[in-house]
């Protein structure tokens, strides 16, 4: 089972699901199916509302995901229940666990 995809409370893609499915452009539910999906762009190609994928250890997919804001931020939810945070994309933890973009419809 996955974790939130409402206001009370979200996951990684939660998050991400719930942002584009606001705004009219829905994704699928899980960062795996996201990844495999939607058109992947180049790290240099990045734009805001882009997402990232970062390998994770503690998803029960392995995956994590963000929406990327630009100059090298983005968006994410660490786990169900946690305020959304931002981070640095060329931070080592995240730059180190980096995989790819991809851009939604």
């Amino acid at each position: 089972m996955y974790g939130g995809h409402t206001p009370q409370g979200f996951d990684c893609s939660g998050l991400v699901y719930y942002v584009y499915g606001q705004a009219g452009r829905p994704v699928p539910r899980t960062a795996e199916a996201q990844f495999a999906r939607l058109p992947h762009i180049e790290r240099g190609d990045l734009e805001p509302g882009d997402l990232v994928f970062f390998r994770s250890e503690s998803s029960q997919s392995g995956m994590h995901v963000g929406i990327y804001v630009g100059s090298h931020w983005f968006v994410h939810a660490s786990e169900s229940g946690k305020p959304v945070a931002s981070a640095r994309l060329d931070s080592d933890y995240w730059a180190g666990r980096y995989l790819g973009a991809a851009r939604p419809p």
